[in-house]
């Protein structure tokens, strides 16, 4: 598969089929959490990158395969939203199928008519909103010059007005960059004009794109839960099993995992229905090929392509 990958586990979605429309790593931020490393092409030119036929072709091969999937969800290596053929993809993913349909944003486009008409036809929509002031935004997000934190909030509110689908804010706090008492006031002050049904909480568990790049506290998160609604949850480690175990292409379907998701042993075993023996021998195996690597991040050892 080049555009569709998994089902991998999602902490927030659950088995989640990603839809990856957007060439590595083209977006509009170079966050500095990112886990797929530094942006390689920032910026806000939208283009047809992919259009409707390879993927929607991709995503019958898949469907006719009956695994176990909870969701569709538009990801991977860059802003989907560039992709000027979104809304024509969702459509022919939504007359193909009944699984909820989920776009991974992180907002920046949201000012913009056309990315908004084309995300209506999503289920759930993710934006992310890392900053509520303009120094911790260009410190966490490293904007393209044409990227404006004014024109992100309009675009959020505007949304949400037009959006009759489920929004699911995510907020990365990442220690000592936008995870202050005072940025978390800040927070607390703009979230409640987003109308969103949850408020994500998140923080950095996998190897960032940036270096000196870690998770906020636990009391840090747990105060942001407080100062930031009753909607708001803290987003927790991923806990639902596998119920099938594919046994075909595993070291492809593995380099397929890491490249998009870099992820621990565990991780691989959560999403493949692999044994943890089995997963081991196959990653010993791909490292001894090159084809992956092994990073070390808060005590962790994850793989990556």
């Amino acid at each position: 598969m080049r555009y569709l990958f998994g089902p991998v586990p999602s902490r927030r979605l659950g088995y989640s089929l990603g839809v990856d429309i957007i060439p590595h790593k083209v977006c509009t931020l170079d966050c500095v959490y990112c886990q797929l490393g530094p942006t390689t092409l920032k910026t806000i030119e939208r283009r047809a990158y992919v259009e409707p036929g390879p993927v929607l072709a991709e995503l019958d091969e898949i469907l006719a395969q009956k695994l176990q999937i909870d969701c569709i969800t538009f990801s991977g290596s860059g802003e989907p939203t560039l992709n000027t053929c979104l809304g024509d993809i969702l459509a022919g993913i939504q007359s193909r199928c009944s699984l909820p349909v989920t776009v991974l944003t992180n907002g920046t486009l949201l000012h913009m008519p056309e990315v908004r008409a084309g995300l209506l036809q999503a289920d759930i929509v993710c934006p992310s909103f890392d900053a509520a002031t303009l120094q911790a935004f260009t410190m966490i997000n490293r904007p393209h010059p044409g990227v404006s934190l004014d024109l992100m909030i309009a675009g959020l509110k505007k949304f949400r007005q037009e959006f009759s689908g489920k929004i699911y804010l995510e907020v990365m706090l990442a220690r000592r960059i936008n995870d202050s008492p005072q940025e978390l006031e800040a927070f607390a002050k703009v979230l409640p004009e987003f109308g969103a049904d949850r408020i994500q909480i998140n923080t950095v568990i996998r190897p960032a794109a940036a270096d000196g790049v870690w998770a906020s506290s636990p009391a840090t998160l747990e105060l942001a839960r407080t100062l930031f609604g009753p909607n708001a949850e803290i987003i927790g480690g991923f806990v639902k099993e596998r119920s099938f175990h594919e046994q075909e292409n595993i070291g492809d379907r593995i380099v397929q995992l890491v490249g998009r998701h870099p992820s621990t042993a565990e991780d691989v075993c959560a999403a493949l229905g692999l044994n943890a023996d089995l997963a081991h021998e196959f990653l010993n195996q791909l490292l001894s090929q090159g084809r992956i690597f092994k990073t070390m991040h808060g005590g962790s050892t994850f793989y990556k392509a």
